[in-house]
């Protein structure tokens, strides 16, 4: 980021590359910033816990398809945090293959009403708030975010995002980093749910089901 110089294979190799150069560009010698280790190092676990989840059937259709959705979730996540913004650029396609995947599993129909639950509830906040409280790209995520789980994970989804939200703007308000009037990047707190949603979703929603009495 600081020389321009383009970076050849050998300072691309996830983690191992920042550690055999301590931390610092093989160019000029500034400093590299922690945040790509570690997003390398939280993008390397969930795949590899969603590896283990599909019993290590590397080849499944779904896992494919799950590792590419980690990885919009990842940028979503990333750019929100850094801009508070979340981009139409990652969103919509995400989205288009979401339904695609719908289609090809048979759940189109629930995938649209999924969109349509968190879709219409974020954007009814939108709405009432008038972009106070949540902003418009969260609105947008919630498309993909509805689509990729239908009705029933959507629900959980949403619940662990907020109780996500809640224990770390707890803790930045205890630690006075935060106040009542900051914002906070949600994005981040949906695509960090969503990514353990897919990965154990359905454990989830039974364990919770169970723990309410419904199941």
């Amino acid at each position: 980021m600081h020389c321009g110089h383009e970076l050849n294979a050998l300072d691309l190799i996830p983690l191992l590359s920042f550690v055999l150069l301590a931390g610092r560009c093989r160019y000029c010698k500034k400093k590299i910033s922690w945040q790509y280790p570690i997003i390398e190092l939280a993008t390397a676990i969930s795949f590899v816990l969603l590896a283990q989840n599909y019993g290590l059937r590397i080849t499944d259709y779904g896992f494919l398809v799950n590792l590419v959705f980690i990885c919009f979730l990842v940028v979503v996540a990333v750019y929100d945090f850094k801009h508070y913004l979340i981009l139409d650029k990652v969103v919509f396609p995400a989205f288009v293959l979401s339904l695609i995947w719908n289609v090809y599993t048979g759940h189109l129909v629930s995938g649209l009403l999924g969109s349509a639950l968190v879709a219409g509830f974020f954007g009814a906040q939108y709405i009432f708030s008038k972009g106070r409280w949540i902003g418009f790209g969260d609105v947008k995520l919630g498309l993909f975010l509805g689509s990729l789980f239908g009705v029933k994970l959507s629900l959980i989804m949403l619940l662990l995002a907020y109780l996500l939200g809640a224990v770390v703007g707890l803790s930045l308000l205890a630690d006075g980093r935060k106040n009542l009037n900051s914002k906070l990047p949600f994005g981040v707190f949906l695509s960090a749910s969503a990514i353990i949603m897919l990965i154990y979703g359905p454990r989830i929603s039974d364990w919770y089901l169970r723990l309410i009495g419904f199941n």
